[in-house]
């Protein structure tokens, strides 16, 4: 007698066999899209801003690693530039000095692209920085909601604007930072989802978006792993 597979069996196997597939493809599809990404970018960097807390340095390296390109945090090459931490810079010198290195050291930075570049969220409230990003990058604005944000800050509140009521000087930095974040070329939201997810929404913003013209269609976005 012909051994027959239950129903239930066969189909949860062809479903697997199939999700198997389409992953496959869309890593395909979107390794296509990637080896078209250099000749795309040139020299441009992908800019990274938002509000602290939003997640650019944790999603950016994820994004990096994913485009094959290198990761670079402006925070951390200020602080190598002045030989001192953030927070000390601004106590010692104040924010019109910290303003001043960090200009100086974005228009550096984007000058050795491509890259992924993660800026300070008081950065792109620069004119000539965001005029340097337009001419030398792709901006992308990773927007939060404002409690997402102050969970995510108070966890390791490192940032000199945020020592006293993070709350209130988020609120009020956000109604005045957020409509000129809003002039970024890609907006992508940050949620309580894991990293992956967001740099896939990220990838596909960026294909169908400003680097449409990249080899290959535009990759779908993917859940990913938690992190």
């Amino acid at each position: 007698m012909k051994c027959r597979r239950p129903i239930g069996l066969a189909t949860a196997a062809n479903g697997n066999m199939m999700r198997f597939a389409t992953g496959r493809k869309m890593e395909a599809v979107e390794g296509d899209w990637v080896r078209g990404l250099g000749e795309r970018l040139a020299r441009r960097s992908i800019v990274l801003v938002g509000m602290p807390g939003s997640g650019k340095s944790a999603v950016g390296r994820r994004l990096a690693a994913r485009l094959q390109l290198p990761f670079v945090d402006a925070d951390e090459e200020i602080e190598r530039a002045a030989g001192k931490p953030i927070m000390d810079i601004f106590k010692d010198h104040g924010e019109a000095h910290f303003r001043d290195g960090e200009r100086k050291v974005i228009a550096r930075l984007l000058n050795a692209g491509p890259q992924v570049l993660a800026t300070g969220g008081g950065a792109f409230m620069i004119a000539e920085t965001r005029d340097n990003v337009r001419r030398l990058g792709v901006s992308v604005w990773i927007k939060a909601e404002l409690q997402l944000l102050v969970r995510r800050v108070l966890k390791r509140n490192t940032r000199p604007l945020l020592q006293v009521d993070p709350e209130g000087v988020m609120r009020a930095l956000m109604q005045t930072r957020y409509p000129i974040y809003a002039t970024a070329d890609v907006t992508v939201e940050s949620r309580d989802l894991p990293h992956d997810a967001i740099v896939a929404e990220i990838i596909e913003a960026l294909a169908k978006g400003p680097l449409a013209g990249a080899q290959g269609p535009a990759p779908q976005p993917s859940l990913g792993e938690p992190s």
